[in-house]
């Protein structure tokens, strides 16, 4: 056999190796554009996730800049998602205040105007199998209530309703109620509605028991959830005490049309699958100085809403001359959603 140039096997190598590193850079560098184009490509809106709103920090611990970039990003998408001009808005806890709320149940007459206006103002899924809804209105069965069954009841009693500083199991109510009802009109002949929410505790249990910190307390008292941090676990979902938190078991359903495009980052955006969220005493607004939405819409002057740090404030004066208890105040959760007579 003839012998080879070593030379030229040599040179061969040399070019296979030279071939071969060439043809790997460039497949890592198509590689990476490809990479780069996907997380910058905005279309379409849902699965724009980019990297540094994956990889962000909680929101209570970023710097305002941090904040700004994140706020932007929102905007951004949801924008696109739903073809309107979408506002995230940042507003923090407002100095000196502290939100509290007050329900008149005598006054309540079941109408669901506060269920239907906090739906469509918070962005909440619509439709039967996706259906969110903050606030719950249980219809419940009157009984009768006399100082002799009071009496008769004794201190304390497990249900745990704290009125006049005594707690006490009224007599004839019936505990469990209709949440779902559509009479056709209300009130009802021997019917009382008891609405409840998120009570927005000063303990709450909730805020102990996440083992991201996504839910936390700010200084206006209301209790908030980062939604972009929420793991899913429901632990808080256990440990309110309250049937207030709500989980996404699917993509939520809201249509483009009916969306508020007015939105905080702590309560009203958009939600996602597998999230917890509840209600925030529509921060988007009590943080600029409105009343909630349910506030407004009640037709009867049920809900009372202020600054419990403001002796002039109409829900001061309601605890210092109506008759006003809490749902399960045993529990030492010091909500500050508060019920009440005339």
């Amino acid at each position: 056999m003839p012998k080879q140039d070593s030379s030229k096997t040599k040179d061969n190598k040399l070019t296979s190796r030279r071939d071969f590193l060439r043809s790997a850079g460039n497949y890592t560098v198509a590689s990476l554009s490809g990479a780069a184009m996907l997380l910058s490509d905005p279309k379409p809106a849902k699965a724009n996730v980019t990297w540094e709103e994956h990889f962000q920090k909680n929101y209570r611990l970023m710097t305002d800049e941090e904040k700004q970039e994140a706020i932007e990003r929102l905007e951004t998408r949801y924008s696109e998602e739903y073809g309107k001009q979408v506002t995230v808005d940042g507003t923090p806890s407002i100095e000196g205040v502290l939100f509290g709320y007050a329900l008149n149940i005598q006054k309540c007459i079941g109408c669901r105007r506060c269920v239907k206006a906090c739906v469509a103002e918070n962005n909440q899924s619509r439709g039967d199998e996706q259906q969110i809804e903050w606030i719950r209105v249980l219809r419940m069965e009157k009984g009768k209530f006399s100082e002799a069954d009071r009496d008769q009841h004794g201190y304390p009693e497990s249900f745990g309703v704290q009125v006049g500083g005594n707690a006490y199991k009224p007599a004839g109510v019936v505990l469990e109620g209709q949440h779902y009802y559509e009479p056709e009109q209300v009130p009802e002949k021997d019917a009382f509605y008891f609405p409840m929410q998120c009570m927005q505790c000063e303990k709450p249990p909730c805020v102990k028991v996440c083992p991201v910190r996504t839910t936390y307390r700010d200084p206006d008292g209301i209790v908030v959830i980062d939604y972009n941090w929420c793991i899913g676990c429901r632990m808080c979902i256990g440990a309110c005490p309250y049937w207030a938190r709500r989980f996404n078991w699917g993509e939520p359903n809201l249509p483009k049309e009916e969306m508020n495009p007015v939105t905080h980052y702590l309560g009203n955006r958009p939600r996602m699958k597998g999230v917890v969220e509840k209600c925030s005493f529509c921060v988007q607004r009590t943080r600029k100085g409105r009343w909630t939405a349910c506030v407004e819409v009640c037709p009867v002057g049920a809900r009372k809403f202020g600054n419990l740090l403001d002796p002039n404030s109409e829900i001061r004066k309601v605890l210092a001359k109506k008759k006003v208890f809490r749902l399960r105040a045993d529990l030492n959760t010091y909500p500050k959603f508060f019920y009440y007579m005339d």
